[in-house]
């Protein structure tokens, strides 16, 4: 995947207007699912991509900090070799120390060609860097966009089954209806008051024969003062009077 790809690809993700894509969606939740699915994709290929050129970048950095080093250790070597012509050339040895300088010119090249190539590497180190550094925060931006993807899927799932509980809490109350006389409660309710007039039925005809039982009492004792009158005055007794007793 090249670098530029990457970039866009990553920019393009993570400026996504996730609320603005559910608006138009025919099925949130699905396209939610979808997304977080593509995200997740993206994200573990970029996590290569840019690993892989973030390896490169540490070669070129590795290379470079060798050229610098290459280039120290050759102009030591060519100091060492001048120092070195300069005292044979003082000790009246003008052969060698021709030999030794020549030494010293082909360390000075050394470190030349050494110092050019850390030199030329710089501008495409800090260029890599740069697209390293915007890789990274690419990355950072598409991990959070899925975190705010997958907690937004949760929270309409979440939201999904607290309709759908309420729905079916509506639809079971409506299945149980207080005020209509044929349901079940109803029906039980009716057979109650049933019951209860009917004991109010047996209360009031057992009242009913004990006044008739007293009733009854009180027409014998009538009778049986009538024959105790008629008896005495055939006896020629004077009739007993309830005043007198």
């Amino acid at each position: 995947m090249a670098k530029q790809s990457i970039l866009g690809r990553i920019a393009q993700m993570a400026k996504a207007n996730i609320n603005a894509l559910l608006d138009s969606a025919e099925d949130p939740k699905m396209m939610l699912d979808q997304m977080v699915r593509d995200y997740t994709s993206s994200i573990s290929e970029a996590e290569s991509a840019v690993a892989q050129t973030i390896g490169n970048l540490r070669l070129l950095e590795q290379d470079y900090t060798e050229d610098v080093d290459n280039a120290a250790d050759w102009g030591r070597k060519a100091l060492a070799a001048s120092k070195k012509g300069d005292e044979l050339r003082a000790a009246g040895n003008p052969a060698d120390a021709d030999k030794f300088d020549n030494l010293a010119k082909v360390a000075l090249g050394r470190q030349m060609a050494s110092e050019k190539e850390a030199k030329d590497a710089e501008p495409t180190i800090a260029s890599q860097t740069a697209v390293v550094d915007q890789l990274k925060r690419g990355l950072d931006a598409m991990r959070t966009k899925l975190s705010q993807l997958s907690s937004k899927r949760d929270e309409l799932i979440a939201r999904s089954k607290t309709v759908e509980a309420q729905t079916q809490v509506q639809d079971a109350v409506k299945s149980i209806d207080l005020t209509d006389p044929t349901s079940e409660i109803s029906r039980f309710e009716d057979k109650i008051r049933r019951q209860e007039a009917t004991v109010l039925g047996r209360q009031e005809l057992a009242a009913s024969s004990l006044d008739a039982q007293f009733e009854q009492l009180d027409a014998s004792d009538d009778s049986i003062e009538l024959d105790a009158r008629l008896a005495a005055l055939k006896a020629g007794a004077p009739a007993p009077s309830a005043i007198e007793q």
